[in-house]
């Protein structure tokens, strides 16, 4: 499959995790984990070196078990996948329950903050907004920023509003003006065409294990960048659907050979209490 190579070992592990460990109360060996990323092509020192490097960033913590060691979750890193959860499995990639709100956040930022404006624009992409004007982003529905201003140290410099648009305005010119609608259908469409074969075929369970792995991290990739514009806004053929619908139902084909070949393949133990 092509666009698989550019997932990073990190989001893998991620979708890993919250496949494997969340919400079970476990920690996994490293030798599976090995293992499983031998299998999805990440060879052992990047598979290590991305551990390590998760226990440095504080989403992964450490147990020894005699001479083996196994990783467990943080806080941290269980807020990261219970909020993945959500947008995959609660969120979805289709607003079809728009109230018609829109958040607004104008911000002025000294000319010198080059690097603040950039992150600023950088995390309100995250989050869904679009730049209606130079100093004032957009996002459909009620989104809170507060958490993110903050940690960036903007509060001062940035007013958030609720709005809704009068009754003149062409929402969807708007939303065209806005957002880069050609670049997330593009990626709704080669989605489709990368994993809608799966519908119909049955890999062995070791690669279903894998291929589910790709298939989750690549969908929250998508619909994560997606701002879940709403639908009766967007162009009749808009693709975000029948993703989903794809999504779902190579996931539901791949999960029964997946638990089987993570029975025989994934070392768990209980997770202690930490000290």
């Amino acid at each position: 499959m092509t666009g698989e190579e550019s997932l990073r070992p990190q989001s893998l592990m991620l979708t890993f995790l919250g496949d494997q460990v969340l919400g079970r109360d476990v920690c996994v060996y490293s030798g599976s984990v090995i293992d499983v990323f031998a299998r999805a092509g990440i060879g052992e020192q990047a598979t290590r070196s991305t551990l390590t490097r998760m226990v440095n960033r504080d989403l992964l913590r450490r147990q020894r078990e005699g001479r083996r060691m196994y990783f467990g979750l943080t806080e941290r890193s269980e807020a990261v996948l219970r909020d993945g959860e959500r947008r995959i499995w609660q969120t979805g990639a289709v607003n079809r329950h728009w109230d018609g709100t829109w958040t607004l956040l104008g911000f002025s930022l000294p000319e010198s903050w080059q690097r603040q404006r950039h992150d600023l624009r950088s995390q309100l992409t995250w989050s869904g907004f679009g730049p209606l004007f130079n100093g004032l982003w957009i996002a459909p529905g009620e989104v809170d920023v507060s958490a993110l201003v903050a940690e960036l140290g903007l509060s001062a410099h940035v007013k958030v509003f609720r709005a809704h648009a009068d009754a003149g305005t062409d929402i969807g010119q708007m939303i065209e003006e806005t957002w880069e609608l050609s670049d997330l259908a593009g990626r709704y469409e080669a989605f489709v065409r990368r994993w809608q074969p799966w519908e119909d075929e049955l890999p062995d369970a070791d690669d279903a294990l894998v291929l589910r792995l790709r298939l989750q991290t690549e969908w929250l990739r998508i619909v994560r960048r997606d701002p879940r514009l709403p639908v009766k806004h967007l162009p009749d053929d808009w693709p975000a659907e029948q993703a989903e619908k794809t999504f779902r139902a190579v996931h539901d084909r791949l999960s029964p050979l997946a638990r089987d070949a993570s029975e025989r393949l994934l070392d768990l133990v209980p997770a202690r209490p930490q000290a």
